[in-house]
């Protein structure tokens, strides 16, 4: 009994851990408001390659503020994560379609979490000499995301992609995980899980 309890008070102080750093996390780490580009984080897309409301609501908020003003470059990442379909291809052809110009538009094919994400990203943009950035994504991934950024030399602000249909995205099972995804970052990826070398 007292190794149970043991084990369940860890978990607890694991979730609380989580859950203040969450609440801690910046938004940002610039006053800027206008970026060299905005870095849309991937999400995967469904099993026919088609973007899932989750894409396509990121893809409609950056394609928005690209509109805006906000950038004159988007980045893409993501690889193929649960199907053979890269996140990033996928979102790219949904921005075309919408409209942006194929020169705006550049893709990070390898990422396979949003660790990658973040490197590759600001790899790609080291070698087009651009420094700052918007990154878009759900809600509730921002905050993980801003953590995982925060470690790269970038200037960066976190935007939230609103749902295109309330309750789409941000749902408590979604909340739950990105808490489970904290817990691990902060445990374990965020030392462990290094994107330092070229590919």
């Amino acid at each position: 009994m007292q190794l149970s309890a043991a084990i369940l008070g860890a978990i607890g102080l694991l979730v609380l851990w989580s859950v203040a750093a969450r609440r801690m996390a910046p938004l940002a780490n610039t006053p800027r408001d206008r970026f060299d580009a905005i870095i849309v984080l991937g999400t995967p897309a469904d099993d026919d390659g088609n973007p899932t409301p989750d894409q396509l609501a990121r893809v409609t908020e950056a394609v928005k503020e690209y509109e805006r003003g906000v950038a004159t470059h988007i980045v893409f990442t993501g690889g193929a994560g649960r199907n053979r379909f890269a996140e990033a291809d996928v979102m790219a052809r949904v921005a075309a379609a919408q409209g942006i110009p194929p020169s705006a538009i550049f893709v990070e094919t390898k990422a396979r979490d949003t660790i990658q994400n973040a490197c590759y990203s600001a790899r790609l943009m080291s070698k087009h000499g651009w420094r700052s950035a918007e990154v878009v994504s759900s809600e509730d991934h921002l905050p993980r995301a801003s953590m995982i950024f925060s470690r790269t030399p970038l200037e960066w602000r976190m935007h939230a992609a609103p749902p295109l249909q309330p309750g789409e995205s941000g749902s408590t099972g979604t909340s739950v995980l990105e808490v489970l995804k904290t817990i691990r970052y902060l445990v374990y990826a965020n030392w462990a899980e290094r994107c330092d070398s070229e590919d």
